[in-house]
């Protein structure tokens, strides 16, 4: 039973690590400093983020990052990211190639078109600056006086029984 319980433990681990791999390495592409295009997923004409991890030294120079679905973007020294636009005629459902080449080093990752296409700039979350008004709170809203009715009786109810069976235990004791 406990080499069941291993086992099982193991092929989960084992799972979320070959999941969590980044799209280099899962490619077979080794590169000294990592890379990713944020969101993997965009339509025609949206705005991606070209992120360039440049923490473990891997990369000390310029990037170029090159794709067929935009113009070609220079991260310049000391930057770790650069945006963007994908071209309008992006075929819906296509994976494109973005590859980052960096000291001489190239790592590429995928870039999926999705259908549809935006309707303006990409929308700026808003935070309020205080909470939203939310409703009636403790009030009665919502209930009729049929629904009323029957809650008072079965409260009522309940407390009757209460009461008639705490009134005859005592009896049945005293005699």
């Amino acid at each position: 039973m406990r080499a069941i319980r291993v086992a099982s433990a193991a092929l989960l681990g084992l799972s979320a690590l070959a999941f969590s791999a980044p799209a280099a390495v899962a490619k077979g592409e080794v590169t000294p400093f990592g890379f990713s295009v944020l969101p993997s997923t965009i339509a025609a004409g949206g705005q991606v983020t070209l992120l360039l991890e440049r923490d473990n030294g891997g990369c000390k120079g310029s990037a170029t990052v090159t794709s067929a679905v935009f113009d070609t973007i220079t991260i310049p020294s000391g930057k770790s990211q650069a945006t963007a636009v994908v071209d309008w005629d992006a075929k819906p459902g296509a994976v494109y190639q973005v590859t980052f080449t960096c000291d001489g080093v190239s790592g590429s990752t995928g870039l999926t078109i999705a259908g549809g296409r935006p309707v303006g700039p990409t929308p700026v979350p808003l935070y309020p600056g205080r909470g939203v008004h939310a409703g009636e709170g403790g009030s009665l809203a919502g209930f009729d006086l049929k629904e009323i009715g029957l809650g008072a009786a079965l409260i009522a109810g309940s407390v009757g029984a209460a009461y008639h069976f705490s009134r005859r235990r005592t009896g049945e004791d005293g005699t």
